[in-house]
């Protein structure tokens, strides 16, 4: 039986490799998926009337596709195209030793880690669970959260493509019971988890006149209470707001602070959430406190 539960769970780890591997793609690409639409649609909107353009002219040509699909995964610097034994997780960045095979350009050293993470978040989360619909639940639970803070971190943004399917998966993994929390727990959660960054960001901007935060924040922090409830929401805000206070301070102290001075929430949400995943609500909110010295 524990054999059994611990092949499983290896099982779970070598899965969570491959979709780390896969989450490297979806934070590259996503984001510029994101920019193209909105170049797009920009351009939709500012074109002239039909009546009012000027003699046709020859279309050009239309721009190679790009999705989490197409085109092949290439080196960034030179553009060699990856063959598949250069993109087996963690062990082609090491046959490597972390440079492009074609330029010799260094590979940056977060895929692989964001493939390690993914993994050991896949083996906790079967070993815990075991290949059940919780475990497969908390599964995509982690990989959706790796993706937003890594995407958050790279560009302050938190895409409704992920945000919003990670909220309405809590909702429907509490009411089909597959995590451990009653239906009205994790639509409480949900909605006190908006509202409240909700509330924070009006209070901030009309005091202020600045925007302290986005809307995928409000999203994002819903989804957590989807997942975990209302009662861990002061917890998970406790200890993303004091590790991000802390980081934020001793960026700021080695000038790393990008421009504009501020530092998107998204990933220290992220952290808490992982956190709670791993050591619960409760074990949370005491390193939230101990960290403040109460």
């Amino acid at each position: 039986m524990l054999a059994g539960l611990w092949l499983d769970a290896a099982l779970g780890g070598v899965i969570g490799l491959l979709f780390g591997s896969f989450l490297n793609v979806v934070i590259y690409r996503l984001p510029k998926m994101m920019e193209r639409q909105w170049a797009a649609e920009f351009a939709h909107r500012d074109a002239p009337h039909p009546a009012a353009q000027a003699p046709a002219v020859p279309a050009e040509a239309a721009p190679e596709p790009f999705n989490l699909l197409i085109p092949r995964s290439r080196c960034p610097a030179c553009g060699h195209m990856l063959p598949w034994y250069e993109n087996v997780p963690v062990l082609s960045y090491l046959a490597l030793r972390g440079r492009c095979s074609a330029c010799r350009a260094r590979i940056s050293a977060r895929y692989p880690l964001v493939e390690i993470v993914t993994g050991g978040l896949f083996f906790f989360c079967i070993e815990r669970w075991g290949l059940t619909a919780a475990g497969i639940a908390w599964c995509g639970f982690s990989a959706a959260s790796m993706a937003l803070a890594c995407i958050d971190w790279d560009t302050t943004l938190l895409p409704d493509d992920i945000t919003l399917p990670l909220l309405w998966a809590g909702l429907l993994s509490a009411a089909l019971q597959w995590i451990d929390l009653p239906l009205y727990d994790s639509v409480l959660g949900a909605v006190a988890g908006y509202l409240s960054l909700w509330l924070v960001y009006w209070g901030f901007k009309l005091a202020t006149g600045k925007e302290g935060m986005g809307y995928g924040d409000f999203k994002l922090f819903a989804a957590l209470g989807a997942w975990f409830g209302w009662q861990a929401l002061v917890p998970i805000i406790l200890l993303s707001s004091v590790i991000g206070a802390g980081v934020g301070i001793a960026m700021k102290i080695s000038s790393r602070l990008r421009e504009g001075g501020y530092l998107p929430f998204g990933p220290f949400l992220v952290g808490a959430g992982l956190t709670a995943l791993v050591f619960g609500p409760g074990t949370m909110l005491g390193l939230a406190l101990g960290l403040l010295g109460l």
